[in-house]
């Protein structure tokens, strides 16, 4: 019983990643960018859900997911053309899914009619009929039992030879003429010549001549235009159909020739064998189909089948399809194994171990003696190397590419787009950017609130955006990059910046902001992260409510990020999240204050300096602030802060450390002396005692104690009025001070 609840728990993890492919390949069509290999591939995501949930008696997924199947089956063999409305069908069918999955892998009910709407929508659209997209139902009715009263037939293992019948004549080889001249536009419709090359490749030997003459001058070349044409020899046991099948995507953007070169003797037994593979488009697909039902290893042994398929000479010879299929799993790929999360955790905190352990260890190397124990001391420092790669390779198994996030965020775009009446068009950059898998999970929030702020806010509508000289379609732009040891990920758009006299006025009439509060335009565009606030005239499912900024800025502090804006009226804004690369270890600095030392994050601090007693001056109502290079900083008095006896009180006699605690906000933290920097492993405060403020976690130190982390941004919010009335008031000068 448990092993086959491991089992289960297994085949639910596969159904996470290929819920992604099917998610990824059917916005690569709704885009425009996918080909005959985007449906083939969709295809084999859903069937390997298929036969898992068989081999688990989910025979309600079973159902649903043959239904989804067999209109990609007709897709893939042509049948039934992929259109944009069929394909924003098959999008809202892939959300059905998963709610199934996911509904199955909890143990919760979904309603028994969940799925009943988009099962006989499919099977209208497999039927060839229209369906109305809103509703997900069929818009003329069809008959829904037909596609899996034909399915039994197909179940029979003895209905397996129709797909090796026409394997007759594949010793007889074929040879073919291919003259492929792409036309000029043929990459703006998203059309790659030699991928089709490459496919031609995993039908048999190819010698390829290419034709340049086309070319012209440099000055005179359109990077977009294609001018090159090739003269392709094939050798290969498949039908001429299925050479041409190749290019039937790009059939109407090239001159396209195709000579058949074999002697006429074996080309007369090859006229059935053209027949033949028209059925065997559907009967191979449903017998194989079938199957896994009757074992959990279906997936493995479907991937085997098709690697056994791309070893054989056979493979080429069947139906377009299954030689992509045989192309793709000839690819080498990158063998992995699955860890369970939990299991990777156990090891990130043992190495949290040795790290404070080697931190100790070197704690102790200043008091011995180099000529008596060099030996040890230069094991040590090995050791220390050696951690810290240790630390490194650990960190970066935990490591994922932010795709998985913003794979996700093309369809969010869209119909929110679609919701507001816009034109919005997404450009993605740095997906492979890599960063924690703790930071991905919380990162996915405080995209989808910005991302839809972005377009809801910040494009305008068409006809706004062409009075104003603009293109019709907006553009946003969603990057990643690594920077200074943290990931930045960029939100802009092109759209009409930040209103800022109407922030304004709406943050005094909800009494976030007194009336006569001085403020620069970058404090001002901050206002938008206040709770409560918000610019639309009436609230609807996209925005209204005054919650969303709020918590992207509440979120991300909690990652120990920041979040700032750059908005020019009339041209767009950009919002742009540091976050740390991970939410285990830190670079930090240590430092004392009174007895106590404190970490901070190495992230925040800008520079350090002492003061001289000019520099600092008081403010009227109560506080410091320091003078440099003409800008006014408060201060923040560490020891006060945190009531520690024997603390620095004097800024002009001690340490201070500009942090930025903000977008455009520095403060100075006051503190007695600098200790050294290292990297910590970050001890969480709410799970080993309870949170508390101004503090982001805890360390242990080389010598054993226990050292606080500073939360600069939380300290900033426990002294923001002060901070605030400082900017607001002229501070004493120097001369005035000793007056007083």
């Amino acid at each position: 019983m448990d092993d086959l609840a491991e089992l289960r728990q297994l085949y639910f993890q596969e159904c996470e990643e290929l819920l992604g492919e099917v998610e990824r390949h059917l916005m690569a069509l709704d885009e425009g960018s996918g080909d005959a290999q985007t449906v083939n591939a969709t295809f084999r995501a859903l069937h390997s859900i298929k036969g898992g949930a068989g081999a688990f008696g989910l025979q309600r997924l079973v159902d649903y997911a043959h239904v989804f199947e067999a209109l990609l089956d007709k897709m893939r063999s042509n049948e039934i053309p992929v259109t944009p409305d069929r394909v924003k069908v098959l999008l809202r069918a892939g959300d059905v899914l998963t709610d199934l999955i996911r509904s199955l892998q909890s143990g919760t009910e979904l309603p028994q009619d969940r799925e009943a709407d988009m099962k006989a929508a499919l099977e209208t659209l497999a039927q060839g009929g229209a369906v109305t997209l809103d509703a997900a139902a069929p818009a003329a009715p069809a008959p829904a039992p037909k596609p899996t009263a034909e399915a039994p037939k197909a179940v029979p293992v003895a209905a397996a030879p129709p797909a090796a019948a026409p394997a007759e004549p594949v010793p007889v080889s074929r040879r073919y003429r291919i003259v492929f001249a792409p036309r000029a536009d043929m990459f703006k419709r998203a059309n790659e010549p030699l991928l089709l090359i490459r496919e031609l490749g995993g039908l048999g030997m190819t010698t390829v001549e290419i034709d340049q003459s086309a070319v012209p001058a440099l000055d005179d070349i359109d990077p977009e235009a294609a001018y090159l044409r090739w003269t392709i020899e094939l050798e290969t046991p498949a039908a001429i159909d299925v050479v041409r099948d190749v290019f039937e995507f790009a059939s109407d953007d090239c001159d396209l020739e195709i000579v058949d070169l074999s002697p006429p003797e074996p080309a007369a037994p090859e006229e059935p064998a053209q027949e033949a593979p028209a059925e065997a488009v559907e009967q191979p697909v449903e017998i194989a189909a079938e199957p896994p039902v009757e074992t959990a290893a279906a997936p493995v042994a479907e991937e085997a089948a098709a690697a056994a398929e791309a070893a054989t000479p056979t493979a080429a010879k069947n139906v377009q399809v299954p030689a992509k299929d045989g192309a793709a799993a000839a690819t080498p790929q990158v063998s992995s194994i699955r860890v369970d999360l939990d299991k990777l955790e156990k090891v990130v905190n043992l190495v949290g171990e040795i790290v404070i352990s080697q931190a100790m260890l070197t704690e102790h190397l200043g008091a011995l003696s180099t000529e008596k124990f060099g030996g040890l001391i230069k094991g040590i420092e090995e050791l220390s190397q050696h951690t810290r790669s240790l630390q490194d390779s650990v960190m970066a198994m935990r490591a994922q590419p932010v795709k998985s996030v913003f794979q996700r965020m093309p369809r969010l775009v869209r119909e929110v787009a679609a919701a507001t009446g816009k034109k919005v068009r997404l450009v993605l950059h740095g997906e492979e950017t890599e960063i924690d898998k703790t930071v991905i999970e919380q990162l996915y929030d405080p995209l989808v609130h910005m991302m839809r702020n972005s377009v809801d806010h910040g494009v305008e509508p068409p006809e706004e955006r062409v009075a104003t000289g603009k293109p019709a379609e907006g553009t946003v732009r969603l990057s990643a990059g690594h920077a200074g040891g943290r990931i930045l990920i960029e939100i802009s758009d092109d759209g009409k910046g930040i209103n800022r006299e109407r922030v304004f006025q709406k943050a005094v009439s909800k009494g976030l902001i007194p009336a006569d509060l001085s403020l620069t335009e970058s404090q001002i565009d901050d206002l938008i992260f206040l709770p409560g606030l918000s610019t639309a005239d009436q609230v609807s499912n996209i925005s209204g409510r005054g919650v969303g900024m709020d918590v992207v800025r509440s979120n991300i502090q909690r990652m120990g990020g920041r979040v700032s804006i750059k908005s020019t009226p009339g041209q767009g804004s950009v919002f742009t999240l540091a976050l740390p690369l991970t939410l285990a270890v830190l670079d930090g600095m240590n430092v004392r204050v009174g007895d106590e030392i404190y970490v901070v994050p190495l992230g925040n601090i800008i520079e350090s300096l002492r003061p001289t007693t000019k520099d600092v001056h008081s403010l009227a109502g109560g506080g410091d602030v320091l003078l440099i290079r003409g800008e006014y900083v408060p201060l923040v008095y560490v020891g006060r802060l945190f009531g520690i006896a024997n603390a620095a009180s004097d800024a002009s006699k001690s340490l201070v450390v500009l942090v930025e605690a903000g977008p455009g906000d520095k403060i100075g933290l006051v503190l007695d002396e600098i200790v050294g920097q290292q990297q910590v492993v970050i001890k969480s405060l709410e799970s080993n005692y309870q949170a508390l403020p101004g503090l982001s976690g805890a360390t242990i130190l080389g010598n054993g104690r226990v050292a606080l982390i500073l939360d600069v941004p939380g300290i900033h919010g426990i002294v923001r009025g002060a901070a605030t009335q400082a900017r607001a008031t002229p501070p004493m000068s120097h001369a005035q001070q000793v007056q007083a």
